[in-house]
C-alpha cells in the first residue's frame, strides 16, 4: 500500500531549477480555448446582453485583435461549461464568427459562482435598476445560503464573516448602502411591465419601491390606469397607494382617484421680473409686501371690471 508523501515544506525539484520568469509564469492562470457549443449561459443571469453600438464595436475589435480578456467559466457536473464572467465577450465572439473563446476555468460551487458573477457584472458602466435588483437578490441569497463559513478564504469570493450580517457585508462591497440594497431588492416584487417602466425611466426609483408593496392584482390595476391616463405616480401618490393597500382599501377607483390628483410639480407657477413691476410699486417695498400689493391690486382691478360690466348692461 502506497503512503501519501509527507510534505516537509521543501521546494520541488522542477521548481528548484526554474528561473524567476518561469516561476512567475507558472503562477498565472491557465487559459483554454473552449468551443462555444459547449458553453451555457448562467442560469437566471440578471444582466442583459444588449446588441447595441458598444456590442458592434466589441465584435469589430475581436475580429481585428481577438479577445483580449479571457472569460471566466465554471465546469458543470455534466461536463459542459457555464459563463460566470464574460457574457458580452462570449456573445461578441459568436457574432464575430468564432467557434471558440479563450477562457479561464474556475472550480466554484453554485453560490461562489453567483457571488463572482454579480461582483464582476456590477463593474459595468451602465446598469439598469432591474439588473441591480435581481443581482443583489441573487448574491444576498447565495451569501445567506453559505451561512457562517470560514473556508471561503481564497479568490474570487473572499472570506465569509462569522458575525456580520450578509446585507451589511454586501453593502461594504458595493457602492450602495444596506438600506439602498434593500430598496433595490424590493423592485423584484414588481410585475414585469412596471419594472420595465422603471428601467425606461417612466417611473422613478423611490415611487417604484413603494409600489412594490402592492399585490399583483393591484399592480395590474395600476398598469391599466397608467395606460388610460398616460400618467405615472409620484412618490407621495405611491405612498398613498401603499397605505390604502395595507389597509385593504385599494381598488381600481381609488387608484384612479389618486393618480388623477394634481402633483405639486404640475401646478403652473407664475413669476414676474422685478424690473417690470418696479415702476408700479412703492419704493423700499419688501418681497413679501410686493406679493400682497400685487394681490390687492388685482382684487381692485377685478372689482373695477365687474362694475364696468354692470354699467354696460
Amino acid at each position: 500500500m502506497q503512503k501519501n508523501p509527507i510534505d516537509l515544506g521543501l521546494t520541488a525539484l522542477d521548481e528548484l531549477f526554474m528561473d524567476d520568469r518561469s516561476r512567475l509564469e507558472s503562477q498565472l492562470p491557465r487559459i483554454y480555448e473552449i468551443p462555444l457549443s459547449e458553453i451555457d449561459e448562467f442560469p437566471d443571469h440578471p444582466f442583459h446582453v444588449r446588441l447595441d453600438e458598444d456590442m458592434d464595436q466589441l465584435v469589430e475589435s475581436i475580429k481585428t485583435r481577438g479577445i483580449i480578456t479571457p472569460v471566466t467559466l465554471r465546469q458543470k457536473e455534466d461536463g459542459r461549461y457555464e459563463i460566470v464572467s464574460g457574457h458580452r465577450r462570449t456573445k461578441a465572439c459568436e457574432l464575430a464568427g468564432l467557434t471558440t473563446v479563450k477562457a479561464e476555468i474556475k472550480e466554484l460551487t453554485r453560490d461562489e459562482a453567483v457571488i463572482l458573477m454579480v461582483e464582476s457584472n456590477l463593474q459595468r458602466t451602465t446598469i439598469l435598476p432591474s439588473e441591480k435588483a435581481f443581482s443583489y437578490k441573487m448574491r444576498l441569497d447565495a451569501m445567506n445560503r453559505q451561512g457562517i463559513r470560514t473556508d471561503l478564504t481564497s479568490d474570487p469570493v473572499g472570506p465569509k464573516s462569522q458575525k456580520r450580517r450578509s446585507n451589511e457585508e454586501l453593502a461594504e462591497q458595493s457602492s450602495d448602502s444596506s438600506t439602498q440594497i434593500k430598496r433595490y431588492i424590493r423592485l423584484t416584487h414588481l410585475v414585469p411591465q412596471l419594472l420595465d417602466m422603471v428601467d425606461a425611466g417612466r417611473i422613478a426609483f423611490r415611487p417604484a419601491v413603494e409600489l412594490s408593496y402592492l399585490s399583483e392584482s393591484e399592480q395590474n390595476s395600476l398598469l391599466e390606469t397608467i395606460s388610460y391616463e398616460d400618467a405615472t405616480p409620484s412618490l407621495a401618490q405611491a405612498v398613498k397607494m401603499k397605505n390604502f393597500s395595507q389597509a385593504g382599501k385599494l381598488n381600481a377607483d381609488v387608484i384612479l382617484s389618486i393618480l388623477c390628483e394634481q402633483k405639486p410639480n404640475q401646478r403652473e407657477k407664475i413669476s414676474f421680473q422685478s424690473e417690470r413691476l418696479k415702476p408700479y410699486l412703492p419704493k423700499n417695498i419688501t418681497a413679501k409686501q410686493t406679493e400682497d400689493y400685487v394681490i390687492k391690486a388685482l382684487e381692485y382691478y377685478h372689482k373695477y371690471q365687474l362694475r364696468q360690466k354692470e354699467r354696460d348692461r
